[in-house]
C-alpha cells in the first residue's frame, strides 16, 4: 500500500511539472509573439500609429531608417536654382518689396543704389557658380556692353558693407551672392546675401549688407523677367 501512495504521488508530480512548463515556455522563433499576443503581420517595421504612406507602403514619418540605412526623405522644398531666371540665360530688373516706384541700378564708377530714373545699369543676369550661388552681372538697359559684376565692399571704420562694381571673377568670394525664396513670399521674391550678411535698405545708408544674426532679414527683392541674357 505504501509503495503504490509514493509512486502515484510521484506520477502527480510529474504530470504538474509538464503542465507548468507547458503554460510558461514561448513559442519557437517565427512561430509568434510570447504569450499569446498578436501582432500584424503584415504592418510595416517601426511604423507610428496611424502613419501610413499615401501608397501603403512603409511610413515616411521623420526618423525612420529603410533597410539600407538611407533617411527617409522628407518632402523637398522649392530651391531658388529651379527658376528660370536664376538659369544665366534671362535677363532682370530688380525691385525691392516696399519700394515705390524705384529699382535698383549698379551706379557708374560708385556703387548699388535704389533709383527711380535711367541711371546707371538696371538689368542683371544672376548666373549660377556653384550650389546656390550666382555672379550678378550688371549691364546697360537692353543688356548692352560689357558686364561688371556685384562685389561686397568692406569700408572699414565701423560703416557697414555695401555693393559695388567690379570686374567678374566666378574665384571672388565677395562676388559669390547666394540667393533664396523667401518662404510664404510672392511670386519670384528672393533674399539676397553673402557670407551670411543680407542686403537690406537702411534709411540712414541706403542699400547694405548686414549680418542679422537670429533676426529676420528686413528686406526681400522681386526679380522680373525682361528677356533673353545677352550672350556672352
Amino acid at each position: 500500500m505504501l509503495l503504490g501512495r509514493w509512486l502515484a504521488a510521484a506520477g502527480l508530480v510529474v504530470l504538474t511539472g509538464a503542465a507548468v512548463g507547458a503554460y510558461t515556455m514561448g513559442p519557437a522563433a517565427g512561430d509568434g509573439p510570447a504569450g499569446g499576443v498578436a501582432t500584424p503581420a503584415d504592418g510595416p517595421v517601426g511604423a507610428a500609429v496611424g502613419e501610413t504612406s499615401p501608397s501603403g507602403g512603409a511610413p515616411a514619418a521623420v526618423g525612420v531608417q529603410p533597410p539600407n540605412g538611407a533617411a527617409v526623405a522628407a518632402t523637398p522644398r522649392p530651391t531658388a536654382t529651379a527658376d528660370p531666371l536664376l538659369s544665366g540665360k534671362r535677363r532682370i530688373t530688380i525691385v525691392r518689396v516696399g519700394a515705390f516706384e524705384s529699382g535698383l541700378a549698379l551706379l557708374d564708377g560708385g556703387r548699388l543704389a535704389e533709383v527711380d530714373d535711367d541711371r546707371g545699369r538696371q538689368v542683371f543676369v544672376p548666373s549660377p557658380v556653384g550650389p546656390g550661388q550666382f555672379l550678378i552681372k550688371a549691364y546697360h538697359g537692353g543688356g548692352t556692353g560689357q558686364p561688371v559684376c556685384w562685389q561686397v565692399r568692406n569700408p572699414g571704420d565701423s560703416r557697414p558693407l555695401y555693393v559695388r562694381g567690379a570686374t567678374c571673377r566666378a574665384d571672388d568670394p565677395a562676388q559669390r551672392f547666394e540667393i533664396t525664396a523667401v518662404a510664404d513670399g510672392g511670386p519670384r521674391e528672393y533674399l539676397i546675401s553673402n557670407r551670411w550678411a543680407y542686403l537690406r535698405d537702411s534709411a540712414r545708408s541706403g542699400l547694405i549688407l548686414e549680418e542679422l544674426g537670429d533676426a529676420p532679414p528686413a528686406s526681400s527683392f522681386r526679380f522680373n523677367d525682361t528677356g533673353p541674357a545677352p550672350r556672352r
